[in-house]
């Protein structure tokens, strides 16, 4: 089966990485367990929410792995000194992964009645516009200019020239 690249015109420059993230995108979303919430808690702020019933804060581990959340939980098999009757509760052990978009970060995790909250936030960029020099034999050298563009400026477009 021939594979379609999404990402081969030849105006977009760099985004081969985009790819390599979806194709770790499909090989999670077929996880189902612990089942999860996502909510924006504010304009640039995420809750990831799993629900991780009869697993202990040391039980579960929350890192970011090459732009990766990746939450982890191992139950310590007390089975042995247990007879049951019926086992309706597994006590398994799982890894669920979430690809972040660049910039994101990780604020904090906690665990509150059986859920793992793991709070997420993206720091609003500046955008920035630099103007680069066309070199020309004839031309004397001229410093890159470089523009800070403020979106929450008044009629003057947002601009602000700054020489570096």
């Amino acid at each position: 089966m021939t594979r379609v690249n999404l990402f081969s015109s030849p105006h977009l420059l760099g985004f081969d990485h985009i790819e390599r993230v979806l194709d770790r995108v499909a090989k999670t979303a077929g996880e189902g367990y612990p089942p999860f919430n996502i909510e924006q808690t504010g304009e640039h702020r995420l809750r990831i929410t799993l629900a991780v019933a009869g697993f202990a804060d040391d039980d579960l581990s929350v890192s970011v792995e090459d732009n990766q959340l990746v939450v982890r939980g191992k139950q310590q098999d007390d089975s042995a000194n247990r007879i049951y009757l019926h086992r309706g509760i597994a006590a398994r052990q799982f890894t669920r992964s979430f690809v972040l978009a660049e910039g994101i970060e990780v604020r904090g995790a906690e665990m509150v009645n059986g859920l793992l909250h793991v709070d997420l936030e993206r720091p609003v960029p500046q955008p920035k516009v630099t103007h680069v020099e066309i070199k020309s034999a004839t031309k004397k050298k001229i410093a890159p200019k470089t523009i800070d563009v403020d979106p929450h400026a008044g009629s003057h477009g947002g601009r602000t020239d700054t020489r570096k």
